[in-house]
C-alpha cells in the first residue's frame, strides 16, 4: 500500500494542477465517504438487535463493525468504477471529463449522507451513487454516454426490492404470530413452532452468506456454484431447512428453557453479523470504488482510457476503508438514523419522530377506517429493561426482521440484481409492524407519516443526487482547481446549515414528545 502511494506521487507530481487536485480530492472524500457511508448505511445493520434490547448499543456496533472488517477484508479485488455500467468511461473525451465525474460523485456523495444522517433518515449509499454517476456523466456528454437500459434496471431492481421485502416480511411475521403469538420464549410453544420457524430462519441466513455474503472467497464460490448448479436452489432450500429445523427442535428438547429464552435473540444476533460481513465485503465498493478509481485512472494514464474499467485493489486498502466504514457507525448521528429507523416501527405509544404535515394527513387517512383500539394489536406491548430502555421489538419480530431482510438480498443477487441493503431492512421493519398491527397504538399516524417520508425522500434522494452531481461535475470539469475548492466550500457551508436545523428540530422532536404523553396521562387521569 505504501509502495503504491509513493509511485503515485511520483506520478502525480508531473501532472497538470487539474489531476493533481482531482487526486487529492479523490483520497481526502475517499475516506470522508466512507466514514458517511458508516455513518448511515451501515448504522442500519444493528437496527434489529438494538430494537429488542438483546444488546447493548456498544457491543452490537462492535460485533458489526468487526463483522465489517472481516467482510473487508475478504472483498473483491476487482470492483467497478462505473457501477452496473451506469456510463461507459470510454465514450468520454479526455480523462480529466473522468476525473470530474469521481471528484463530483465524491463531492456531492459527502454531504447528501450527512445531511440525511443527521435529520435520522436512512438512505442508500447504492441508489446515490448510481444517480450522481448518471447526473455527472450526463452533464457532460448528455445521452451518449449513459446507459439507460442498465440505470433503468436499476431503479427497477430497486423498486422490486422494496415490495419483496415489505411482502415476504409481512406474511412470513403474520405467520409466525399467528403461530407463537406473544409467547416467543414460552417453550411448549416453540416445541411445536419453534423448529419449522427457526430451522427456516437459519436456511435463509446460510442461502444468504453463500450467495451474497462469501460471494468472494474463491472456495466458497467454487462450492456454491458447484452444488447448486447440480441441485438447484430450491431442492437445497429444503434439505437446509430441514436440517436446521430438527438442529433447533433437538436443542429446544434438550436444553429447554434456557434454549427457548435464547433462539431468537441468537438467530437475531447471527443475522445481525451476516448482514455485517455481506456489508463490508459487497457495499464497500460504493464509497471506495470512485476514489481508488481516481488513483488507478492516473497511474495508468499513459496506457489510454481502455485500463479504467476493471480496477485492481490492493487488499490493504480494503481493510482501510473497512476501518474507517466501522468508525462511522459510532458517530453521534449515526445513533439518530438508528433509532429513527427504530421508532417508526415501534409497538409502543409514543414515538420520538418528525414527519411533514402532509405525510401524517396521509397517514391519518389511511388509518381512519382501522379500529384503534389497543387490543387490535398482535404484538406484544414495549416492555421496558431493567435499566429503563423501551423494546421496541419483541424476539420474534427482531429475527424476522433480520431473516427476511438476508434473504430478499440474497435472492436479488442470485439474480444479479443490485439492491439496497437500507430499503430492505426499512421495508422489513415497516411490513412486520403492519403485520403485527403496531399502527392501532398511540402515535400511530406519526409512525406511518415517518415511514411515508422515508419512502418518499428515498426518491426525492436519488433526483437530489443526480442533479447535484451533474452541477457540480460542471464546475469542476470547467473552472478546475477553482471550482473543486467552490463546490468543497459549498458543502461544507450545507453540512454546517444542516447541523445546526436537524439539532433544533431533535429538540423539538423531544418537547413535542414529552408534550403528547404528558397529555395521554391526564386524560388517564381524568377517566379514572
Amino acid at each position: 500500500m505504501f509502495t503504491e502511494i509513493a509511485e503515485l506521487i511520483q506520478t502525480t507530481a508531473q501532472q497538470p494542477s487539474f489531476i493533481i487536485g482531482a487526486v487529492v480530492v479523490g483520497v481526502v472524500m475517499l475516506f470522508w465517504d466512507t466514514v458517511e457511508v458508516g455513518r448511515n448505511d451501515a448504522a442500519n445493520l444493528v437496527n434489529a438487535v438494538l430494537g429488542a434490547r438483546i444488546l447493548t448499543r456498544r457491543t452490537a456496533l462492535m460485533l458489526a463493525g468487526v463483522c465489517v472488517l472481516l467482510g473487508a477484508s475478504f472483498s473483491s479485488a476487482v470492483m467497478e468504477t462505473a457501477r452496473k455500467s451506469i456510463f461507459d468511461p470510454h465514450k468520454l473525451r479526455s480523462v480529466e471529463q473522468l476525473l470530474a465525474i469521481y471528484a463530483s460523485v465524491y463531492i456531492v456523495d459527502t454531504v447528501l449522507l450527512y445531511s440525511f444522517s443527521a435529520y435520522g433518515m436512512p438512505v442508500s449509499t447504492t441508489a446515490c451513487l448510481v444517480f450522481e454517476l448518471l447526473g455527472a456523466s450526463f452533464a457532460l456528454e448528455f445521452f451518449d454516454v449513459v446507459n439507460w437500459h442498465k440505470s433503468g434496471t436499476v431503479v427497477a431492481a430497486i423498486v422490486c426490492s422494496i415490495l419483496l421485502s415489505g411482502v415476504a416480511s409481512f406474511l412470513i411475521q403474520r405467520a409466525a404470530r399467528g403461530a407463537i403469538g406473544r409467547r416467543s420464549d414460552d417453550l411448549q410453544a416453540l416445541l411445536l413452532h419453534g423448529g419449522w420457524i427457526g430451522g427456516g430462519v437459519l436456511a435463509g441466513l446460510f442461502y444468504f452468506m453463500i450467495l451474497k455474503g462469501m460471494g468472494g472467497v474463491e472456495a466458497v464460490g467454487t462450492f456454491r456454484d458447484s452444488m447448486f448448479a447440480y441441485y438447484g436452489s430450491a431442492a437445497i432450500l429444503v434439505f437446509l431447512w430441514g436440517g436446521f429445523a430438527i438442529l433447533v427442535h433437538a436443542a429446544l428438547v434438550v436444553f429447554k428453557e434456557r434454549a427457548a429464552k435464547w433462539l431468537f435473540p441468537v438467530l437475531t444476533i447471527l443475522g445481525m453479523m451476516c448482514m455485517a460481513f455481506a456489508f463490508g465485503q459487497n457495499d464497500l465498493a460504493n464509497c471506495a470504488s470512485p476514489g481508488l478509481a481516481t488513483l488507478h485512472t492516473v497511474k495508468h494514464m499513459s496506457e489510454g482510457m481502455v485500463t479504467i474499467t476493471d480496477v485492481q485493489i490492493n487488499r490493504s486498502w480494503l481493510v482501510v476503508c473497512g476501518c474507517l466504514m466501522a468508525a462511522g457507525m459510532f458517530t453521534k448521528t449515526s445513533q439518530r438514523v438508528t433509532w429513527a429507523a427504530m421508532r417508526a416501527g415501534s409497538a409502543g405509544d409514543h414515538v420520538k419522530l418528525w414527519a411533514p404535515r402532509w405525510c401524517i394527513r396521509l397517514a391519518t387517512l389511511m388509518l381512519r377506517s382501522r379500529s384503534r383500539t389497543r387490543n387490535g394489536a398482535l404484538a406484544p406491548e414495549a416492555a421496558v429493561t431493567p435499566a429503563g430502555k423501551t423494546a421496541h421489538y419483541d424476539m420474534l419480530r427482531a429475527c424476522v426482521i433480520m431473516a427476511v431482510s438476508a434473504s430478499v438480498i440474497a435472492t436479488a443477487s442470485s439474480l444479479g440484481l443490485p439492491v439496497s441493503t437500507t430499503y430492505v431492512a426499512f421495508a422489513a421493519i415497516v411490513a412486520t409492524g403492519m403485520a403485527d398491527r403496531i399502527f392501532r397504538r398511540g402515535d400511530a399516524a406519526l409512525k406511518l407519516g415517518r415511514s411515508i417520508w422515508v419512502v418518499f425522500s428515498w426518491f426525492m434522494a436519488a433526483a437530489i443526487a443526480a442533479a447535484a452531481a451533474g452541477i457540480v461535475c460542471r464546475c469542476v470539469y470547467h473552472l478546475g482547481i477553482a471550482g473543486m475548492l467552490l463546490t468543497i466550500g459549498v458543502n461544507l457551508v450545507v453540512r454546517a446549515v444542516v447541523k445546526k436545523r436537524s439539532d433544533a428540530q431533535r429538540e423539538r422532536v423531544r418537547a413535542e414528545a414529552a408534550a403528547r404523553m404528558q397529555a395521554d396521562e391526564a386524560d388517564a387521569f381524568e377517566h379514572e
